[in-house]
């Protein structure tokens, strides 16, 4: 097999949770271009068929399908993967993605003036329910699969906030109060971290069963945002900007397929070098 072979992803089945979502579908992408078959899950039943059918028109009918589902849902996880055992046989790749992602755009409940000191345990519960037990639950019953048969890969993707905390004066506006401050909230740098946690902790107790487990830390990636927000974060990134929507496809191409075999237990980062400082 060639150093370029060794990128394939031909005739693997991947699961993509969160893949409706913004990064979610980009991962999609990933997973098609390399030649597999990339399975979105995600909540919303009317977002993951527009994903589905906007990526079939865009590669092929035969090369996404997707679900509604909730992942912290472990009956309707392990429905999923025996649906596609019977279609396929098998599963090679999970990709854990699915968040409560706080945006800065402001359309994320969880990403408000809530202080730390005033947080709301709701709020956590349902935060750490998405986007840790939900990776949790879809390590053991996908992980499993990879398991038994010997072989798989699973990415968590976690963040540079999983490395470095939130820098919270980059969403401060002049002219607030304390209390109406917007800030990173405590949930995300908590669940970021603790996929680091369950990538190290999966890595080493399935890595004589050969499934593969790593990490991949991006940093913030351009949708918009607004030009104040923008020269404070860019200012952090010794890059001097954020990444392209399209930037990490081919990390993650790399990080499932062959060309990273010998790769487990490890962190990615990638993130124009922010945490370099």
């Amino acid at each position: 097999m060639t150093a370029m072979e060794r990128f394939m992803l031909s005739n693997k089945i991947a699961v993509i949770t969160g893949g409706a979502g913004f990064l979610g579908r980009k991962h999609a992408e990933a997973i098609i271009e390399a030649g597999g078959t990339a399975v979105l899950l995600d909540i919303s039943e009317q977002a993951v068929d527009e994903a589905v059918r906007e990526l079939s028109n865009q590669y092929s009918k035969e090369a996404v399908e997707g679900f509604k589902a909730d992942i912290t849902d472990r009956s309707c996880m392990e429905e999923i993967k025996q649906k596609l055992l019977d279609k396929h046989g098998h599963i090679d790749i999970l990709i854990n993605n699915a968040a409560n992602n706080p945006k800065v755009e402001g359309n994320a409940k969880n990403m408000k003036n809530i202080q730390f000191e005033n947080f709301p345990m709701e709020m956590w519960e349902d935060d750490l329910k998405v986007g840790l037990t939900g990776a949790v639950i879809c390590t053991q019953v996908f992980g499993s699969v990879m398991a038994q048969v010997g072989r798989g890969v699973i990415l968590n993707i976690s963040s540079d906030l999983g490395i470095i905390a939130p820098d919270q004066r980059i969403y401060r506006k002049e002219g607030l109060a304390e209390e109406e401050q917007t800030v990173k909230p405590v949930t995300y740098s908590v669940i970021k971290h603790g996929l680091i946690g369950l990538t190290k902790y999966t890595a080493t107790y399935w890595a004589k069963q050969g499934v593969r487990a790593n990490a991949l830390c991006p940093a913030g990636v351009f949708n918009g945002q607004d030009e104040v927000f923008l020269e404070k974060l860019t200012n952090l990134v010794p890059m001097g900007r954020m990444a392209d929507k399209d930037e990490y496809k081919s990390t993650i191409v790399y990080m499932v397929s062959d060309a990273s075999s010998y790769m487990t237990g490890s962190i990615v980062i990638v993130d124009g070098g922010r945490t370099c400082w």
